[in-house]
């Protein structure tokens, strides 16, 4: 027992003298010669309990995890795991080895770095997500390795992971309107349309400069058929692109179904003014006159409101079926028996050939 001891002691001592070296030298082969005779003194469970061999092995294997990235030294196991294996040995409490533990730590951190961006670049989510999960331990208030974290837990579909780091992301000072879309987008791959309406409302209040933001709600809005929502965001859309035709024939869309024809007449109105030929606005304002004009025929402005801008949309389109059902709706009722027979004539010759 007496003469294992003496070898242990001897074999830490070596490799203790052979680690200094390595730090002065960074001659690989003092690190190699170092790791030799720590696995030497690592022999008895006696000596795998020592504080003082558990720091010097994770000193001396956190080294080899980090400079020996392509593992070209033959090891038993990881370098990685044989060093968190010496730390789990020595006791959390211990002050003395302080300045060590901070120097195994940061040789951890770039070692499971590198570890991670080499599983990243052959498309090995899962082990890079285990990779950033060890490092975020050692760093948890480190915003990239945070923000990395919550992006490959999304990549290896780990969704339930990536809405909780995403959840400390945008607790964080650093948050961004990027974050809350990438967890809006969680949302919407997780099927669950209401935490993806509360995350860009949420995003949109918090970055209310954020354009992306209100587009995407507005797109998610309209996408849905929620057109109360969508009406009280659209005018922040418009304050972004006020001469966005998409998002005016979508707000006054909206309204419409929302029986705000009014409001919806000025959206269509203001399509007309940047392009008088727009086939959309011109069919919803002669729908919108038409249907006014229905119920009261003697609103003689009405009717040639209605007239005048669903012959527009028949002139830009002659053969689009719902300008000309609504044009044979106009002659019908104002008496006008030719053009009601030429009309549907024509709809009749459409509708065959479909």
């Amino acid at each position: 027992m007496l003469q294992q001891t003496a070898v242990a002691q001897s074999a830490y001592k070596e490799s203790s003298n052979s680690f200094a070296r390595y730090t002065q030298s960074g001659d690989m082969k003092n690190l190699q010669e170092a790791k030799k005779q720590i696995d030497k003194a690592y022999k008895t469970k006696r000596d795998s309990a020592s504080t003082r061999v558990n720091i010097m092995r994770a000193l001396i294997y956190s080294s080899l995890a980090y400079i020996d990235s392509n593992r070209t030294v033959g090891y038993d196991k990881d370098p990685i795991d044989e060093t968190y294996h010496s730390l789990e040995l020595i006791n959390a409490k211990n002050n003395y080895y302080g300045s060590e533990i901070r120097y195994v730590k940061q040789n951890l951190k770039a070692a499971l770095i590198h570890q991670a961006n080499k599983a990243l670049n052959e498309n090995e989510f899962d082990q890079a997500y285990s990779s950033f999960s060890r490092v975020h331990k050692l760093m948890p208030n480190n915003s990239e390795v945070l923000n990395n974290l919550a992006l490959m837990a999304f990549q290896a579909d780990k969704y339930e992971e990536s809405i909780e780091y995403y959840k400390q992301i945008l607790n964080a000072e650093w948050a961004s309107p990027e974050h809350y879309q990438q967890l809006a987008e969680i949302y919407k791959r997780s099927e669950n349309l209401q935490e993806q309406i509360n995350v860009l409302e949420e995003g949109s209040q918090r970055f209310p400069d954020s354009k992306a933001l209100i587009f995407e709600l507005v797109d998610l809005y309209a996408k849905n058929k929620i057109y109360g929502a969508l009406i009280n965001r659209i005018d922040k859309a418009l304050n972004f692109e006020p001469e966005n035709i998409d998002l005016l024939y979508l707000a006054g869309f909206a309204n419409q179904k929302q029986k705000n024809t009014e409001k919806a007449q000025r959206y269509y109105e203001q399509i007309i003014s940047l392009d008088q030929n727009n086939y959309e606005a011109n069919l919803a304002l002669g729908l919108i006159a038409l249907n006014k004009y229905l119920k009261d025929e003697e609103d003689y402005e009405t009717q040639y409101e209605a007239q005048d801008y669903l012959l527009k949309a028949n002139e830009i389109r002659p053969y689009e079926v719902n300008a000309l059902r609504s044009l044979a709706l106009y002659y019908e009722k104002s008496g006008d028996e030719v053009q009601l027979d030429r009309v549907n004539l024509l709809l009749n010759q459409l509708t065959n050939n479909l």
